[in-house]
């Protein structure tokens, strides 16, 4: 495909730039009218960030069936 003919990213669509003007005022407003509750559930927030971000970071790793002990076939753990 050349870049003629490609499609915008969705930042660069109208829809995209209403989009995160509409999540950026209801941000600011949020922020303005509910400080309180806001900064109250913000140590609540990072704590579910992490179980979050662990499920969305390792989807890429390939955990299906491959060992962990090396990259050589004998490099595992030995037994005795």
């Amino acid at each position: 495909m050349d870049q003629q003919h490609a499609r915008p990213s969705f930042w660069k669509t109208p829809f995209g730039i209403v989009a995160t003007l509409v999540a950026v005022a209801a941000s600011i407003y949020l922020y303005l009218v509910h400080k309180d509750h806001v900064l109250a559930l913000l140590p609540y927030a990072f704590l579910a960030a992490c179980p979050v971000m662990h499920m969305f970071m390792h989807r890429g790793h390939g955990h299906g069936g491959h060992s962990h002990g090396g990259s050589r076939k004998g490099d595992g753990p030995r037994r005795s």
